[in-house]
């Protein structure tokens, strides 16, 4: 983990811009709410919200919504219907199942749509991945794998995974060749699953708190082969909790933005508990930050923000299935304004835009 110059103040700021899409009461797939969205533009040159759409049991499916578009700015959806649901084994348990928080990066190098998700199955929260051309029809490419590296002294297979992310170009990888990246925040608790496992850390990983890793694929292995696209290989940790809103945990958040600086990650930090397994962490507060990333070693961080660029205020945010949090996961460039779509308290979804304040 390697970073430089990270007291430096990043020129960016989140406004708030609205609620864009509340559970509808009659329809029995978002009794629990709608929340933690992706988006992707179609063939047909509209904008699409992907959201998590969570039934009675937390059980969760991935929707698909138009968004309704009003002077450049979002300000409401037309339901599509659903898009994924947990019907593959790995996505469901004997009493749990789920298909949650995508993220989708359009990778122009590949020509695909690719939707990172969480699979709630067996082992708890598992990541893997799909893609599209239409945005219409996903195809599962399956769960994601980590190549074994020695000098972890562990398998990051073994270890619950969530807040995955694809960047959108293709990047230098550790080993120099062109790769394409991905975020991931592994959690190293086992002890919820297995009683007695404790929390075992990979070899030289001093801070346990869930922080956010990379990992990479070889660009040329996945234009020959999408599959290719689920074997990881490179794993490390980029940063862990450090500012003040940070102190639990940390995870990405939208795919990473070019900027003049370098990638923009925007994030969320959270203070308070942490639950284990399946629990809901009452108590915690999610706010989101950004940091920058360097374009030329992605691990690397160059800056990040010391205060949080967005934290629950308005009712939307303080009160709903789990109370207290923004949750930022999709972004998107709108009539020349970059916006950002996050949760509100596990219930609803709201944008906000991201405005650079100096240069």
């Amino acid at each position: 983990m390697t970073q430089r110059n990270t007291e430096t103040a990043l020129p960016y700021e989140l406004k708030r811009v609205g609620v864009l899409m509340n559970a509808d009461p009659t329809d029995p797939l978002e009794a629990e709410g709608v929340l933690n969205p992706a988006t992707a533009w179609g063939p047909d040159g509209e904008l699409y919200l992907f959201p998590r759409m969570v039934a009675a049991g937390n059980v969760s499916r991935i929707g698909r919504a138009r968004v309704v578009i009003e002077d450049g700015v979002p300000v409401g959806v037309e339901r599509q219907g659903v898009v994924l649901s947990p019907d593959e084994g790995f996505e469901r348990g004997a009493h749990n199942a789920g298909v949650e928080d995508p993220r989708i990066t359009f990778i122009p190098d590949l020509g695909v749509h690719v939707m990172t998700y969480v699979a709630y199955g067996p082992l708890g929260p598992r990541p893997a991945l799909a893609v599209s051309t239409d945005t219409v029809s996903w195809r599962r490419l399956g769960p994601l794998h980590f190549t074994y590296q020695s000098h972890l002294s562990t398998d990051l297979n073994f270890f619950p995974n969530k807040d995955l992310v694809f960047f959108p170009e293709i990047v230098p990888g550790p080993d120099g060749r062109p790769s394409f990246a991905m975020l991931h925040r592994p959690m190293w608790d086992l002890d919820w699953l297995r009683p007695g496992e404790g929390a075992p850390a990979p070899a030289g990983v001093a801070d346990g708190r869930p922080s956010i890793w990379i990992a990479y694929v070889d660009a040329e292995a996945a234009r020959r082969d999408l599959s290719a696209l689920t074997s990881l290989r490179h794993s490390a940790p980029v940063a862990a909790p450090e500012m003040p809103f940070e102190t639990a945990k940390i995870g990405a958040g939208p795919p990473p933005l070019r900027v003049p600086e370098g990638w923009l990650l925007i994030h969320h930090g959270v203070t308070g508990p942490v639950a284990r397994g399946f629990e809901l962490s009452h108590g915690a507060v999610y706010r989101a930050g950004g940091m920058l990333l360097d374009p030329d070693d992605p691990a690397r961080v160059l800056a990040r923000s010391q205060e949080p660029w967005l934290s629950p205020e308005i009712r939307e945010e303080t009160v709903g299935t789990l109370g207290n949090v923004v949750f930022p996961t999709a972004i998107e460039r709108i009539a020349g304004t970059v916006h950002v779509f996050y949760g509100m308290a596990d219930s609803a979804i709201g944008v906000a835009a991201l405005e650079r304040t100096a240069d």
